[in-house]
């Protein structure tokens, strides 16, 4: 009888799974993922699947053409395949050096073989190759590299012709994320910008009466002394600078409407190169450090990353001294950080790191006063930054440099090769990587993050901490950066898998990826999400927010937070006022002396997980349908950035209760790793683990738990390696590949 229990219940158990299997074939979503940025540009990258190993070749004064063959074939033999750049010395063109390297199995060109000519049946014909190889094997058959390299020469044939015609017409194979043409960062506009922005406001609200009601003019104190609110797009036009500062979102639009600006930029140059040659990527991003206040920097790179989906592909640039300055030199979980919010960014289309550090770096980069901003790059850092950006979903990387200037700013820095033009153990650690991943191309191209926990990021919420800043109080656009780093340092210490995730996600129905979403510091909510929300919870999500949050709507006005309100149905609670604990009075909670925003609280349905130690709720959960919703009475996230604690020392590590446990619940990460940070990315034939070492030679745990493997190897390597047991360099990585 007991037996017959034990086997009712094993099919009964087996039952249940396969009904919940086949209740949800896409748990994660991942088909809705992949559509976000869908195109037939994209849908071309992920037939190819292209993975460039590019560098910048540097030509150095004394190099001709047998020196620069030499450094193409060292290359080829470490593992790159493509020239994120090329500068040369007179009289030396760039297209004269990326013949030389085509002609020695070089695409001379960041994007690889993702420049491609498309790849049909009629070809395969015509090239005499079977139709049914492996498109593997199709890339490397003799035929389809001797076409595709014609294709590349005669590329490069035809920008010579227009670069040397009567009247070349200027063209540019990729964009900045910002342009000063209309106006410095932040909320500075000039002559022009002034009068664009004045026709960008008509556009946008079409009715004096609208823009009234978005800029607060019903508000007290709000409207111009003595004058009110605007009468006529005549007197918008000549009296809207007199509108006080303290009205914020008339300072948010100015953001917009300079975002807005880069975008028609970013796509009249795109289309004009796609035009040139369609079979050609372009490539967008850049040059702004997603540490930055992207809004107060009067970018969207969100709005960059869907404004290339027709065209190419996006990226950040990655330079330790230009980048981690920003996180006082913290780099190690940094470079996840940064890479995994721009592959988010663009979450279907494709992202490449194709502006990274190749070498150490010590007098160039953004200084701050008070920060040594220096930095050793080993075989371990440029091991942990390339790996690192796979682990995010990045699809190749280019690196500058191969070698680097060799006078001026930049000599000697940021490269692969030594000082003496010496291949290097980075460089060797780098190009074996690079053959890994084209060994496993086609698996990384299939495959996807697997998060738990959602983070949200919505420039909204960016650019209202970035009108709040004045010079009084600058420091205001920097804490939804530090709130971002706070919970991702949580939740990568604890290797919980995490995504950034934006309100366009949400509404286009993708918070059923994540089992948590965690919105931090989220000091405006839109009107728009608060119902999202309520249905993501009520539909059996965990959505938890800390503080400071829900202080104002889109607008910068006040959002209803009192009885009746959406935020009181979700929360189960009103949320009476804001307060503040580590200055003019301590507040604890659990013993612990806390710093920052706290607040005051009155659950309606909620219940009281924890008080502060005057008795008053401190952090709420209220069930509604299928889940909860978390209401965090700290600054959780923003204490989470360790290394602002330096600025008040013992009073903020003392704020640091923690909180990871209300963020969970009852959910865990589906795999642990001692001794080491781990990122997964999940395919049909194998998932990948990317193990990071913050510190000296370890040995790594990793413990998949009810995820069952064949066998781990080395993917670098191909040694077979016990989960259990896995050395790591000191200050590396290791990228393990476990088998299904």
């Amino acid at each position: 009888m007991k037996n017959l229990k034990q086997v009712l219940f094993l099919f009964l158990l087996a039952t249940v799974c396969a009904i919940s299997a086949h209740a949800q074939p896409d748990p994660f979503l991942h088909k809705l993922y992949d559509s976000l940025h869908d195109s037939p540009m994209q849908q071309k990258f992920r037939r190819l699947a292209p993975m460039p190993a590019g560098v910048v070749y540097v030509q150095q004064p004394d190099e001709g053409e047998t020196e620069i063959r030499e450094h193409f074939r060292t290359m080829k033999r470490l593992g790159f395949n493509a020239l994120k750049q090329i500068l040369t010395v007179p009289p030396w063109t760039e297209e004269q050096v990326g013949l030389l390297a085509l002609e020695e199995g070089i695409v001379p060109w960041w994007y690889g073989e993702g420049g491609y000519a498309e790849i049909d049946d009629t070809l395969l014909v015509r090239l005499k190759i079977s139709r049914s190889l492996p498109l593997a094997e199709v890339l490397a058959h003799p035929a389809l590299v001797a076409h595709q390299r014609e294709v590349l020469k005669k590329r490069i044939e035809k920008i010579q012709n227009q670069n040397n015609a009567s009247q070349p017409i200027p063209m540019a194979a990729t964009s900045r994320a910002f342009d000063p043409e209309i106006g410095k960062r932040g909320d500075d506009l000039n002559e022009k910008g002034e009068f664009l922005f004045v026709e960008w406001l008509k556009s946008r609200y079409g009715t004096v009466e609208k823009l009234n009601y978005a800029w607060n003019q019903h508000h007290a104190g709000l409207f111009r002394p003595n004058l009110g609110p605007f009468k006529n797009w005549d007197d918008v036009a000549n009296n809207w600078k007199d509108t006080p500062r303290r009205e914020y979102n008339h300072v948010k639009d100015i953001y917009r409407f300079k975002v807005d600006h880069n975008y028609r930029r970013i796509l009249n140059s795109a289309a004009q190169f796609n035009a040139f040659d369609p079979a050609a990527p372009y490539r967008g991003g850049g040059e702004l450090a997603v540490f930055h206040p992207i809004a107060w920097y009067n970018v969207d790179m969100e709005g960059i990353a869907r404004s290339l989906t027709d065209y190419g592909s996006f990226y950040p640039s990655m330079h330790f001294s230009w980048h981690y300055n920003l996180t006082e030199g913290e780099v190690c979980k940094s470079l996840y950080m940064q890479a995994s919010l721009m592959n988010d960014f663009n979450k279907g289309g494709w992202t490449g790191g194709w502006e990274s550090t190749g070498g150490p770096q010590q007098m160039d980069g953004e200084k701050d006063p008070g920060h040594d901003n220096a930095y050793y790059a080993g075989e371990g850092e440029i091991t942990q930054l390339y790996l690192s950006q796979l682990a995010a979903g990045f699809k190749g990387f280019g690196v500058w440099a191969w070698n680097a200037r060799s006078a001026g700013k930049e000599e000697g820095e940021y490269a692969l090769l030594d000082r003496n033009g010496q291949v290097t153990d980075r460089a060797e650690a780098l190009g074996k990587i690079g053959q890994a991943m084209q060994k496993y191309r086609f698996e990384l191209w299939q495959a996807h993050k697997e998060p738990l926990v959602g983070v949200l990021y919505d420039w909204e919420n960016e650019a209202t901490w970035g009108a709040t800043s004045t010079p009084g109080d600058d420091d205001f656009k920097l804490q939804p950066v530090r709130a971002r780093i706070g919970i991702s340092n949580a939740l990568m210490e604890a290797n919980i898998p995490y995504e950034y995730v934006t309100p366009d996600n949400l509404k286009k129905g993708l918070s059923g990826r994540y089992k948590v979403l965690y919105l931090p510091a989220m000091l405006s909510i839109r009107l728009e999400l608060l119902p999202i929300l309520h249905q993501y919870v009520e539909q059996g999500g965990r959505l938890v927010m800390d503080l400071p949050s829900a202080r104002f709507d889109e607008n910068a006005a006040h959002l209803p937070v009192g009885k009746g309100s959406v935020f009181e149905q979700i929360f189960g609670c009103t949320l009476d006022d804001f307060q503040y604990a580590g200055t003019n009075r301590p507040q604890f909670m659990d013993g612990r002396a806390l710093y920052g925003y706290t607040m005051d609280a009155t659950p309606t349905t909620a219940k009281v997980l924890a008080k502060y130690d005057n008795g008053q709720p401190a952090i709420l959960e209220n069930s509604l349908g299928k889940g909860q919703a978390v209401l965090l009475g700290l600054q959780s996230s923003i204490n989470g950035f360790t290394q602002n604690f330096t600025e008040k020392g013992e009073g903020r590590q003392a704020g640091r209760v923690p909180f990871l446990p209300y963020v969970l619940g009852n959910y865990q990460s589906p795999y642990a790793c001692a001794n080491a940070l781990a990122y997964r990315l999940a395919s049909p034939v194998a998932d990948h683990y990317f193990l990071i070492n913050q510190g000296p030679a370890t040995t790594a745990s990793l413990n998949t738990k009810v995820m069952k493997y064949r066998q781990f190897t080395d993917a670098v390597t191909g040694e077979v390696l016990d989960a259990t047991k896995i050395p790591v360099d000191g200050f590396g990585g290791r990228w393990v590949r476990a088998v299904r």
